[in-house]
Parts: structure tokens; sequence; C-alpha cells
């Protein structure tokens, strides 16, 4: 009798053994490909607090210093999610068919914070003080094609002048944009507002408007590769859940607002600066990232929905001005199973 209990305690121990390292190897393991600015923060947050983990996902970061390297990193399949702002480079690989845009991520939004237009020192001081007075000076960009030109074009339109107006200098990455704005070798750029309101603050650089007060639109998306979406649907599914738990904590965070429009901080700010803190500005002390990351704050969808029209009319400015091919399609690239439309 002794040794049929001992046997029976033997074999259930194996087998719950074997049951515990079976749901350990459960997990599903996936890269994301994304840059450390306050905009990829809902990916943090969710990484942060286990939501990830909650949906059987095991999520390794992969970090680049600009956009259109993410889209290619998701199509080669070094990542298979990305997230980050829309690029002709972006737009010309989804419409071969490469990538599946699954969630949103930043929009550009009148009352909250977004991109900001910066004229270097030298420039502004001989009066180039307003966004209308762009012809006849330099530009930084990472890239032709990239979001930064998207915005300028944006810029231009309202404001009443040409991309042939502005003398364009494509730097390849955001580093180099600001090392060239800081030392006066262009005179002009566009930034995120965690990076352009240190900048103004240490005098390094002048805020001459908003992007937002010329075009308001959706800037950026979750997204992962086609066979991602129509060979592991179940895994696109959990891993959007998890970014929509991190989205809507971002946005408890950030932003809140009052009756007259001046954002609202509480106790779940503080417990996400502090996660937010690990990879954005995380060389800073505590004190004076916090101050970046809250500034820097751009606005989400709080349940991560899809702009169709806004991102529909960003692929037509690309193919107006000859970056994307005229045969893509918004039907090409954008995946409406995972994540309700807002139009």
């Amino acid at each position: 009798m002794k040794v049929t209990k001992f046997l029976k305690s033997a074999v259930a121990l194996a087998v719950g053994g074997m049951v515990a390292t079976g749901a350990a190897q459960a997990a599903d393991k996936v890269t994301v490909a994304s840059l450390t600015f306050v905009s990829s923060s809902p990916l943090f947050i969710a990484y942060e607090n286990g939501y990830f983990k909650d949906q059987d996902i095991d999520v390794e970061f992969k970090f680049f210093n600009a956009a259109q390297p993410v889209a290619v990193a998701v199509t080669a399949g070094d990542a298979d999610f990305g997230v980050t702002a829309f690029t002709g480079g972006f737009f010309n690989l989804a419409g071969k068919g490469a990538l599946k845009v699954v969630a949103s991520q930043f929009f550009e939004k009148k009352g909250y914070d977004g991109s900001a237009i910066l004229a270097s020192n030298d420039a502004f001081a001989k009066g180039f003080d307003a966004p209308e007075k762009f012809p006849n000076h330099s530009y930084a960009m990472s890239q032709v094609g990239s979001s930064f030109h998207f915005m300028l074009g944006q810029v231009a339109q309202k404001a009443g002048f040409t991309l042939k107006d502005v003398s364009l200098k494509p730097l390849q990455k955001v580093p180099n944009m600001i090392a060239a704005l800081k030392t006066n070798q262009v005179d002009s750029m566009i930034i995120v507002p965690h990076i352009a309101k240190p900048l103004a603050g240490a005098g390094a650089a002048n805020i001459i408007g908003w992007v937002a007060d010329y075009a308001e639109y959706q800037g950026g998306a979750l997204f992962t590769s086609t066979d991602n979406a129509a060979e592991k649907s179940d895994v696109v599914q959990r891993f959007v859940k998890a970014y929509q738990k991190g989205v809507a904590d971002y946005s408890e965070a950030f932003l809140k607002r009052d009756a007259e429009g001046k954002p609202v901080y509480g106790a779940k700010t503080d417990e996400t600066l502090k996660i937010v803190h690990k990879y954005v500005y995380k060389d800073r002390p505590a004190e004076k990232a916090y101050v970046s990351i809250k500034n820097g704050a751009l606005y989400f969808d709080p349940q991560a929905r899809l702009d169709v029209d806004s991102i529909k009319s960003q692929l037509k400015w690309f193919q107006d001005n000859k970056l994307v091919d005229a045969k893509v399609s918004i039907d090409d690239f954008v995946d409406p199973r995972f994540v309700p439309s807002m139009n």
C-alpha cells in the first residue's frame, strides 16, 4: 500500500511538472520594434504591468532611431510587431502586401501636446519666427518620405508655401537632426514635444509653432506582418488586447483635462512615469525626465481605434508627391478585425 501510494504521488508530481513546464513553454515569443519616444509608452506600460504576460505573450524589444527602419524590421521578419509613425517607406512596403495595420498609435490633436516646429537660434535671430516664413530656409528630417517630410507638407499646405520653397536636409537619424539644429547647420526641424520643449527650455532652439494647428491626423500605428495577421491572428488579437490596456493606462495617466483644458495628474501618473522613465530619457534624473515625459504625452485614442479617413488622406499625400506607388490602396494594409474603426 505504501509503495502504491508512493508511486501515485510520484506520477502526480511528474504529471504536474509536465503541465507546469508546458504552461511555461506556452507563451508566444514576439519581438517588437519601436523608438524610445513617449509615443511608444503604451508598449512599455503594457510590458511592465504584465499585460502581455496575461495574454501568454513573451515580449522582447528592438529599438531604432528613425521610423522607416521599424517597418523594414517587421517586413524582414526581424520583428513581429512595430509601432511608429507612417512614412512613405511604410506605405510602399504595406502596398506590396508585407504589412498590416492593426491599431492606432498617436494623434496630432489640438488641445494636447504634439509635434513642435523649431527654428535654430541663428535663424530665429534673423527673423524666422513663424511657420509662414519657411521659404528660403533649410529643414532637417530623417529621410525623404519620412513622417517629418509629411508634417512639413501639411504645414506648407496650410501656411501658403510649397516644399520646393524649402531646402530639405535628410540626415537619417533623429540625433543627427537635433545636433544639426543646435549647431545652426540647419534652420529648422519638427520634432515630438518631449524633445522640442527641453531644447527650447535650454535655449538651444525656438518653438515657432505646432503641427496640430495646421493639421490634425492619426500619426502612427501598431502593425504586424501580413503572415502574422493571417497565420497567427490569435497571437495578434491577444497582443492588441494587451496594447489597448497599455493605451488605457497611458490615457488615464497623461491625457485627463480639466474644464479649461489643462492637464490633470493623479496617482496613476506617478506610477506610469516610473515605468516610462525606464525607456525614455532613462539616462536623466527622474525629476527632469518626468517633466519631459509629461510634456511629451501626445494624444491617443483610448481604445487605439483606427482613423481610416486620416490614413487615406496621408496615403494620398505621399502618392501625390510621388513617394508612394499610385496603385497602393488602404485596403492592401489596414486589417479591421482587431480594433473598431473611428469612421
